[in-house]
């Protein structure tokens, strides 16, 4: 336990934003073990002042230089943290745990010590309940708030091995040894506190979205500092933010990125850049280079398991009128969604998901009819929807009703039928039924859209396989390949020499491709689950960031290439590519429960097959 700092001491009365940033540094940069409970107190204790309890305008706030911020008084600081280590080490007998690391035991009893003091008469989920001064004032802490708390009274403790692990929507901790233990300390809705205790195994295996798949942040102890300053909150109202707390905020996160502390923590930076689009800093980047630097993040550490980067990013590129990459975006959240099965738990992503498919996408197409030109627009969208009926399959409740059909054929049925013909759709096969003996005359039959033969699964399997036994052999530095053989490697599947030119040496050595295009040998292409279109910013996110260069739109003729993955698009293939769209059919299609029993997916290595149930009412957030 480290406490206050001498340092810290003569920051008080703490009056302005720089007091409580000169704090988290010292903090940081001048102790092995910054203490959580004693920075989680200062900040509640201004969050609370200005939002819950604000007793002056915005107005004479914001006639300071630096905004001004109610006193925090020392004693009353030390009081509180005085007051949380009392309740901690009164409630654990430190002679039954006499162990160097935690124990399981040990983390429950922290967990119930908190939850046992907390008052059972409120809505858990509401507003600035996040932080310890809420819960030394009043008892009252939201589930993010009762995960850490036991990481700060663990801390308190002696046991620094107790470490806070975040999901997109839900927190639990890590400890042992190597960090290799993990439990529940807290809730996820309603009904769930006799998970308290145990591993987060069974959570990781339902394949739900709650725990990320295995992927959640684990934090050391400067991230969980900046998970004190992610999760504060500055409204003061449902339309209103107190200016004085956003600010705050801010600081406190570039001081952590700075120090390179938001690195691994893709929802912090998601933070940053919205509060940096709100109130930009003179010489900091850009707000865009913060939401894909967050992309960046969620791919390289996390294995693209995270949804709420892109959300984020295509909430922006919306927000500034760049339509067709708030497109992107959205089907890029789709696809890290599709990793997932549906539950019961996912409410939040679930309502994220239905506002950008029924209200952002529709406004979008509305506001700018220039998408409509652009195929490449046309397979977004189809990819957005084939990653949640994906996301669907492997659920025991549906996700997608007449609710979520409407929007979408509303939307489709606005690109003229000579744009829809120019995506080219694959769809793709899994291995058995690709192994079961297909000949290539049935997939010539099966597999044509627009006169384009796509690749097979099969086929892709095995130039994976050379491809994998060709790694081995490659030097570290090879010489870039010429274009122009690129070029030709990737057209290996299509019909590019000029018979009549073989033959008899009539015309261009080279045909055009089926779909009207010339072949352009030095193009290069990325191709990103499962739709090929010319490479953009993103591509380049695994080099690192630079400068951004979004994708402008434009009239240029494109043939993009998606594959579909989920049974309902799969089965609406023909029926997007017709010149008339039936779109009553595609409604049937769409929201077909039928469909939610043929998609399997595996856990645990065992094959599950979905059953039906009722959809969850929706709740809107607070």
């Amino acid at each position: 336990m480290v406490g206050f700092l001498e340092e810290d001491k003569g920051v008080f009365p703490i009056q302005s934003i720089s007091s409580i940033v000169q704090i988290f540094q010292n903090q940081l940069e001048n102790s092995a073990e910054p203490d959580l409970a004693l920075l989680s107190i200062l900040v509640g204790a201004i969050e609370n002042s200005l939002t819950c309890n604000r007793n002056f305008g915005l107005d004479e706030a914001a006639a300071y230089d630096e905004p001004k911020l109610p006193p925090v008084e020392y004693h009353m600081t030390e009081a509180m943290y005085t007051k949380f280590n009392s309740i901690i080490k009164s409630a654990v007998d430190l002679s039954v745990y006499n162990t160097k690391y935690a124990t399981r035991e040990l983390v429950k009893r922290v967990s119930d010590v908190i939850w046992n003091s907390l008052t059972r008469s409120y809505y858990k989920d509401r507003a600035h309940l996040q932080s310890l001064y809420s819960y030394l004032t009043s008892n009252k802490l939201d589930c993010f708030g009762v995960a850490f708390a036991v990481v700060a009274g663990c801390q308190v403790l002696g046991f620094n091995d107790v470490h806070l692990a975040m999901s997109e929507d839900h927190a639990w901790v890590v400890f042992g040894e190597n960090g290799e233990e993990t439990a529940e300390v807290t809730w996820h809705g309603k009904g769930n506190e006799d998970k308290r205790g145990q591993p987060v195994d069974p959570g990781i295996a339902s394949r739900s979205w709650l725990y990320v798949n295995g992927q959640a942040v684990v934090c050391n102890r400067a991230m969980e500092v900046a998970t004190i300053v992610s999760a504060i909150n500055p409204s003061f109202s449902a339309t209103a933010d107190a200016i004085e707390v956003a600010l705050l905020q801010q600081e406190l996160l570039w001081l952590l990125y700075d120090l390179g502390h938001l690195t691994k923590y893709p929802m912090a930076l998601g933070n940053l850049g919205e509060l940096e689009e709100a109130a930009p800093t003179p010489g900091r980047p850009p707000a865009i280079n913060l939401f894909q630097e967050a992309v960046q993040s969620a791919r390289k550490y996390y294995e693209n398991a995270h949804v709420y980067p892109y959300t984020y990013q295509g909430g922006y590129l919306y927000r500034h009128g760049l339509h067709a990459n708030a497109l992107a975006s959205w089907a890029d959240a789709a696809d890290a969604l599709r990793k997932y099965d549906y539950s019961r738990d996912d409410g939040e992503i679930y309502k994220e998901l239905l506002e950008i498919a029924n209200e952002l996408i529709p406004h979008t197409v509305r506001a700018d009819e220039h998408l409509l030109r652009q195929p490449r627009c046309f397979a977004y969208l189809l990819r957005f929807y084939d990653g949640i009926c994906q996301w669907e399959e492997g659920a025991n409740t549906p996700v997608l009703h007449i609710g979520w059909a409407r929007p979408l054929v509303n939307t489709i049925s606005k690109f003229d039928a000579n744009i829809r013909a120019q995506v080219v759709i694959d769809c793709y096969e899994d291995e058995a039924k690709l192994l079961e003996g297909s000949s290539d005359e049935t997939l010539n039959n099966n597999n044509n859209n627009n006169n384009n033969y796509y690749k097979t699964k099969e086929r892709c399997s095995t130039t994976r396989e050379l491809i994998k036994s060709l790694e081995s052999k490659v030097p570290e530095n090879p010489e870039p390949m010429h274009p122009g053989i690129q070029a030709l490697a990737a057209a290996c599947g299509e019909k590019i020499l000029n018979r009549d030119y073989l033959l008899q040496g009539d015309g261009e050595p080279f045909v055009a491709p089926a779909d009207g295009t010339m072949l352009e040998l030095p193009m290069s292409t990325s191709s990103v689950c499962g739709i090929s279109t010319p490479s953009t910013s993103q591509d380049s996110l695994d080099d690192g960031l630079s400068e951004i260069d979004l994708e402008l739109d434009s009239d240029e003729s494109e043939s993009p290439r998606i594959t579909l993955y989920s049974q309902k698009m799969k089965g609406l293939k023909d029926l997007l590519l017709a010149e008339k769209l039936n779109t009553h059919a595609v409604s049937l299609q769409l929201t077909a429960q039928s469909q939610v029993q043929i998609g399997k997916k595996t856990r645990g290595g065992e094959e599950v097959v979905s059953t039906l149930g009722q959809r969850p009412k929706r709740t809107r957030r607070e």
